[in-house]
């Protein structure tokens, strides 16, 4: 409803009552999808790849053989019996044993970097592994204060906005970092269940709950009005046009609601101007 005052300035009135739902105050901040820990596979020799035998995605255990190689002297030896035929390359495929590519870890595959028949030096990643996805999340000086270990989070990735994944908050950092002349510090969000849809690198959004409370008599924040004297709501009662002041005690609010512990109940009509 508008109303027009004595100084001719419109008035929007709106009448809510409160409702019972859940207030959570969160720390809003953005990170990325990350292995927590990262590990190159490089060859212990130089020489040439023969086989892989996993692809990105899959997921392989400690001791499991990722790929066959041949030493620089076994690839020449190997392409010289070829040239001299099968029985000759067989031979010397018995004799000269390729040497294994071993996962020193459990793991995802999230990086294939080389191919069959390619020459690599013993400073070349061959796979590379993750021990599990996290989202690395940026947190700001100023409220690193309120973020805690174990906290509960959510998050949501750019490319996939409306999946909201469960996770935790797993470390956070000593150590600060600069980023655009701001302090942050780095907070491992980790995720309850990895979903497939998360790929290394992707930007996400977090939401890190700092408190919490459910089934509490709430109402909009832009109802409360807050003088020298206390919190007040605007009341209709009794079907009266007039709007009468209340005073109200308030709890736990977020940038939507805030808890209302005494003052009004569910039957009352508040106004909000």
């Amino acid at each position: 409803k508008t109303y027009k005052t004595k100084k001719d300035h419109p008035v929007v009135r709106e009448e809510v009552q409160p409702s019972r739902g859940d207030i959570e105050v969160t720390i809003a901040t953005t990170g990325a999808v990350q292995p927590q820990n990262r590990l190159e596979m490089k060859p212990p020799i130089n020489g040439r790849v023969e086989e892989i035998l996993v692809k990105e995605g899959d997921h392989v255990k400690h001791g499991q053989i990722v790929a066959w190689m041949s030493s620089t002297e076994r690839a020449a030896l190997l392409d010289a019996a070829r040239s001299k035929g099968e029985e000759s390359l067989k031979y010397w495929e018995e004799a000269y044993k390729p040497t294994p590519l071993i996962a020193p870890i459990d793991g995802d595959v999230i990086v294939r970097a080389v191919e069959p028949g390619q020459t690599v030096t013993s400073a070349d990643p061959v796979v590379v592994l993750s021990d599990r996805l996290i989202i690395k999340a940026e947190v700001d000086e100023t409220d690193i204060g309120r973020v805690r270990l174990g906290q509960k989070a959510f998050v949501s990735l750019d490319a996939y906005p409306e999946d909201k994944v469960s996770a935790d908050v797993d470390h956070i950092s000593y150590e600060s970092k600069l980023v655009n002349n701001v302090t942050i510090y780095e907070v491992d969000i980790l995720p309850q269940e990895v979903p497939e849809i998360f790929r290394s690198g992707m930007s996400a959004n977090v939401s890190i709950i700092e408190k919490g409370r459910n089934d509490v008599l709430r109402l909009p924040v832009a109802a409360i009005r807050r003088e020298k004297v206390g919190t007040f709501v605007l009341v209709r009662e009794n079907g009266s046009r007039k709007p009468q002041s209340k005073g109200v005690e308030t709890g736990l609010a977020n940038d939507e609601f805030i808890e209302i512990l005494s003052g009004v109940g569910e039957e009352d009509t508040v106004i909000i101007e």
